[in-house]
Formats: structure tokens, C-alpha cells, sequence
């Protein structure tokens, strides 16, 4: 059993079926016996992202995560302090965010961006 964080973007090309995610990826996420975390970041970086027309996604994130019966992850005090002292390799504090609740609840990453690889974090590249 793994213990797998969808970056946002994988769980878009989930949602949508997109050939982007490589079989792996959609193994590891479709395998019932992994437990599969999506952050209030992620939820969070999409309404952002739709207001500003920059994106076009799902509604109601919250009612799609539980109908994958993937588990949600709240942001809580110590992630957003860890996302604030690390190194400054990416920009992205919502991708910040990420690596910080992976580290501090032994969470893999599960992404296509490869800037993620240079932190602390355990990694699997979701295009493979």
C-alpha cells in the first residue's frame, strides 16, 4: 500500500481522463488498496485559477474527491510554516504547500513537474 499526494494537475488529467498521465499513474491512483490524498491546496489553487479564466475545471471539488474516495488533507499550521522555510527552488506556493504536507505526513508526490524533485520529498514522475 502506498500513501500518494495528487499534485493538482494530476488530479485534473484524472478527472478528465487525460493521455498525459501515464499508465503508472493511473495504476497507482486506480489501485483501491493505496491510499490516495488530495490537499484544500489543490482545491483552493483550481477556484483561483477558474476565476482568473486561466483554468476550466470541475464544480464542487469537495463532492468529486469524496466520490473517487480519495481523502481530503486540510492545511494545518505546521504545513503552512513548512512551506514557508523551504528551499527556494519553486515559486509555486500552492506546489510549496504540497511538498510541505507530503514531508510532514509521509505523503509521495504524485506529479509531472519536475522542479518538485529537488526538495526533501518522495517523488513519482506521473508521466511514465
Amino acid at each position: 500500500m502506498k500513501r500518494i499526494l495528487l499534485d493538482t494537475h494530476i488530479l485534473l488529467w484524472w478527472l478528465a481522463d487525460d493521455p498525459n498521465l501515464g499508465t503508472n499513474a493511473r495504476d497507482l491512483i486506480g489501485n483501491g488498496e493505496n491510499e490516495i490524498y488530495v490537499s484544500a491546496a489543490s482545491s483552493w489553487e483550481i477556484s483561483i485559477k477558474k476565476c482568473n479564466g486561466k483554468l476550466t475545471g470541475p464544480e464542487n471539488i469537495d463532492s468529486i474527491v469524496e466520490q473517487e474516495r480519495f481523502n481530503k488533507l486540510p492545511i494545518s499550521l505546521v504545513h503552512g510554516e513548512l512551506a514557508g522555510q523551504l528551499p527556494d527552488h519553486h515559486k509555486d506556493p500552492f506546489d510549496r504547500m504540497l511538498i510541505a504536507q507530503a514531508h510532514t505526513e509521509k505523503l509521495t508526490i504524485l506529479t509531472a513537474d519536475e522542479k518538485i524533485r529537488q526538495y526533501d520529498a518522495s517523488v513519482i514522475m506521473a508521466t511514465a
